[in-house]
């Protein structure tokens, strides 16, 4: 009997080790699933990333803007001691500032410029070549040429001169009513004689006047940057993101003489007019509106009885000038030029240098109150 139960007994062992055997070697499919409240299924979902506003770098715009910029050298007369005491550029760069960035006397100085034409223009500041006997340039790949002042104006600081060849590298021309405060700027040039320099910023402000050029009827509008800008950079290039031609740099805001965080440039809608003058004429051909004008302010808005705050006023009218012929009166308030807003008198005064002797402008006038557009036909200064 004892040995009919170890029978048993080890009968039933067997067949549960053989039954734990034969489930350990089954697929997981046939195991039981014990169940899993937090188990998620994975979703692979490939969301492009949004396009940034940044690029990535500059590379592509600095490869096409250099080799459109060159470095210019003159040779100049000696200036005299009361031109000095006239300079503007004193107030902005100091009593020993050399515009032209080499630390030598004034007889001879170095710069910038842009290659404006394939059969050789160039575009500078008139305060490179001022009073130049002798102007050297040398391109991007070191060859050097000597140079021609074609035609100089310095009302705007603008300069043209010239070499002699053909194929040479041009920049494509943005638009600067288009450019917009926050956008990516390079400023391309030679600041302290070091070669093809890039520098970048973004757009400070636009419009800025700085009086730079002694009033009157000089035309600052100047694009506003925090790229670095030295001397030496002067007649340099302010190019896009995408390496277009946005201005001339023209001047740093300082008075010890290097960067101290502003520089201005003047905006390539305005230099492409002079230039194109300059190039066909030897000199600007200027329209002029016929006024004296200034900016309205919350004050003064309040003495006219007006409820806007910005604009321009004409303060008085030029006998026989455009705007007298036209009907204009003193305290007229400007707030527009042909369907474009004009909230200050550096954009009145690019817009009109902009413009031709015998353009007709539509002004847009706030007269104590009552708007009214009044056609302007230009006339030459």
């Amino acid at each position: 009997m004892k040995q009919l139960f170890s029978l048993v007994l080890a009968g039933i062992v067997g067949g549960l080790i053989t039954l734990g055997g034969f489930s350990m070697l089954q697929p997981e499919a046939l195991l039981p699933q014990q169940p899993n409240a937090y188990a998620q299924a994975v979703k692979n979902i490939n969301v492009p990333a949004p396009p940034s506003a940044v690029p990535f770098d500059f590379k592509a715009a600095a490869a096409r803007a250099m080799p459109a910029v060159v470095h210019i050298s003159s040779l100049a007369q000696t200036a005299s001691n009361s031109s000095r005491d006239s300079d503007p550029f004193r107030f902005f760069f100091g009593d020993d500032f050399n515009p032209f960035g080499d630390g030598a006397p004034r007889q001879g100085g170095s710069g910038s410029g842009v290659i404006y034409s394939s059969d050789g223009y160039i575009i500078t500041n008139n305060h490179v070549v001022q009073s130049a006997g002798e102007v050297e340039v040398t391109l991007y790949d070191n060859r050097t040429f000597k140079a021609k002042v074609i035609g100089t104006d310095e009302k705007s600081d603008l300069a043209v001169i010239k070499i002699e060849g053909y194929d040479f590298p041009t920049l494509e021309l943005s638009n600067s009513d288009e450019a917009e405060i926050g956008e990516w700027v390079l400023a391309v040039g030679n600041p302290f004689d070091l070669t093809s320099t890039v520098t970048a910023g973004i757009i400070s402000a636009k419009g800025r006047s700085i009086n730079l050029l002694g009033g009157g009827r000089a035309i600052e509008s100047f694009i506003q940057t925090d790229a670095a800008v030295n001397p030496g950079n002067s007649g340099g290039a302010l190019v896009d993101a995408e390496g277009r031609l946005l201005g001339i740099n023209t001047a740093i805001a300082t008075r010890t003489g290097v960067f101290s965080g502003y520089s201005f440039a003047i905006p390539v809608n305005l230099v492409a007019r002079i230039a194109n003058d300059i190039i066909e004429y030897g000199s600007f051909k200027r329209a002029f509106l016929g006024v004296t004008i200034t900016d309205l302010d919350f004050d003064y808005a309040q003495e006219l009885g007006v409820q806007i705050t910005q604009g321009v006023v004409i303060e008085s009218l030029a006998d026989g000038g455009s705007a007298q012929y036209a009907g204009l009166q003193p305290k007229d308030i400007i707030v527009g030029v042909n369907g474009r807003e004009v909230k200050s008198v550096p954009e009145l005064q690019e817009i009109i240098g902009r413009a031709k002797a015998g353009d007709l402008v539509t002004l847009k006038i706030n007269r104590r109150g009552n708007v009214q557009e009044v056609p302007v036909r230009l006339k030459a200064g």
